[in-house]
């Protein structure tokens, strides 16, 4: 068995201002053609199809364009919903597509969606799990939904292959984050713990957009195709091509993604930058991030850059930005304070007097009764 991974596909994003249609256009053709070339049993997307639950109407003809050369090709295609995605709107006609080779899941019904599929050595289960909130699964935090989920699939034997989009972590230690993952993590409840996925030969994950595996087991972030961040400035986009043995061993390569524009950073004063000799050091049409080092004030610096960087998305005064990191320095200075010590400040910017003693050691016991209940 052989089979494509790949997600956050994002369709219909827009990055500082730029959309991102001609370049996931440009993407999406060539994972048709990685799917066609490697004779693949099938293409998995794990969630984040669409950047917005409403996507924008080119999005949606995009979507169905790539979707329709898949099906043309007889390669099949299994898809979930990310947190990105509308549920619903992602699993329109899902059941009227299955028939075409387009297996969807948008909407948890309180059974998670299988789809067999055959090769040489008999039967591999792909098992389709949706992005849901644990509220919807009648749970506290994501860890718990993702469980009572699965609870149903732990009698079945043979081969499987998990396709979901969570945050997944392995005892605790957190994925590698881009400034693309614009959901907040708030004490753990969104993590899962990649133990939940034993007994799947393969666990094809969406929602962390740097490609990278999880824990012992073969449980992997196929990453982002594009980068949607200059934080991912650098990194090889790629897509994971995975074969999956009759005895439910794997082998995994990544198959590197060429895109239409390189995303990077470049660094100098705007007349050096300016310079034939430097524009020509890369490829002009690259998106980019200027960072200058004038100290003197500049006079429409991005429209000067722009006339030889025509896609420059973002300029950044570096000596502002020094400033703006001794504010944030300080800052995190005040939060590494105990409790009792935030509250004397408080009390004597208020008061303009130092608490007594009786209430700091109120605020002392209190600290230590808040600690002892978190853990």
């Amino acid at each position: 068995m052989k089979f494509v991974h790949t997600g956050d596909l994002h369709i219909g994003k827009i990055v500082n201002g730029f959309s991102m249609m001609e370049d996931q256009k440009h993407i999406l053709r060539q994972i048709y053609e990685i799917s066609c070339k490697e004779k693949v049993d099938a293409l998995l997307l794990s969630g984040d199809i669409y950047d917005r639950a409403i996507p924008p109407a080119e999005a949606v003809v995009l979507l169905d364009h790539f979707l329709t050369d898949m099906e043309a090709a007889g390669i099949p295609v299994l898809l979930v919903s990310g947190n990105h995605d509308s549920p619903e709107r992602l699993g329109f006609a899902e059941k009227l597509l299955e028939d075409k080779g387009i297996h969807i899941a948008g909407i948890y019904e309180n059974k998670l969606k299988e789809v067999k599929v055959m090769d040489q050595y008999g039967e591999v289960t792909f098992v389709l799990m949706p992005f849901v909130r644990p509220a919807a699964a009648g749970a506290k935090n994501s860890g718990e939904a993702v469980a009572h989920m699965l609870s149903g699939d732990t009698e079945q034997k043979g081969r499987k292959v998990l396709v979901t989009h969570y945050f997944v972590t392995d005892k605790g230690r957190e994925p590698e984050l881009s400034d693309a993952e614009t959901t907040v993590h708030v004490g753990g409840l969104d993590n899962v713990e990649a133990s939940l996925f034993q007994g799947f030969d393969y666990v094809a994950l969406g929602h962390i957009h740097k490609q990278q595996k999880i824990g012992q087991g073969e449980v992997y972030y196929a990453g982002s195709p594009l980068a949607y961040s200059f934080s991912e400035a650098g990194q090889e986009k790629s897509v994971n091509l995975v074969e999956l043995g009759g005895n439910g061993e794997t082998a995994v390569c990544r198959i590197p993604l060429k895109p239409l524009h390189g995303m990077r950073r470049i660094r100098g004063k705007l007349e050096e930058l300016m310079r034939p000799e430097i524009v020509a050091a890369g490829d002009a049409d690259d998106y980019i991030r200027a960072e200058l080092t004038d100290e003197e004030e500049l006079v429409d610096p991005i429209g000067t850059l722009r006339s030889v960087y025509p896609n420059i998305m973002q300029i950044v005064l570096v000596k502002n930005e020094e400033k703006e990191n001794m504010v944030y320095t300080s800052r995190l200075e005040e939060k590494r304070k105990s409790i009792p010590e935030l509250f004397q400040d408080f009390y004597e910017m208020i008061r303009g007097e130092k608490p007594n003693e009786e209430r700091m050691e109120a605020v002392r016991a209190a600290a230590r009764k808040a600690g002892e209940e978190k853990v």
